[in-house]
């Protein structure tokens, strides 16, 4: 499945975004959808994670509380809403898609957005 990430930006420390993962033409209903980011120089990481139903969500520690992932299977988008953004929040963010399982090991990944950039200023 092919997807496509958008909705990042410059935005202040403290500012919000909200970033969608889109698969033109395709349903995602019956995968477990993902996102994760990688800062420079760093290896990608999990960000957070949910269920096909939307029923089940996961996030890593450094994101509890201030993002929020949900999915609109009708509209065939995974959200990632970021408040309260920090600096080191500034990465390139991908969205990922996996049948089988709840994506949280990059490795794992069968499916992956092309990014996008988001730049957190103090």
């Amino acid at each position: 499945v092919q997807l496509q990430a958008s909705g990042g930006g410059l935005v202040q420390a403290g500012g919000s975004l909200r970033l969608s993962c889109v698969a033109p033409g395709r349903t995602i209903r019956s995968y477990f959808m993902g996102w994760f980011r990688q800062a420079p120089g760093k290896e990608r990481e999990f960000v957070a994670a949910i269920s096909w139903s939307g029923g089940s969500t996961y996030y890593d520690d450094s994101v509890k509380g201030r993002f929020t992932i949900s999915r609109d299977n009708a509209k065939n988008t995974v959200y990632l809403q970021m408040n309260s953004l920090k600096p080191e929040d500034t990465a390139v963010y991908y969205c990922a898609a996996d049948l089988g399982a709840t994506p949280k090991d990059p490795d794992r990944v069968p499916y992956w957005g092309q990014g996008t950039l988001v730049t957190v200023s103090s």
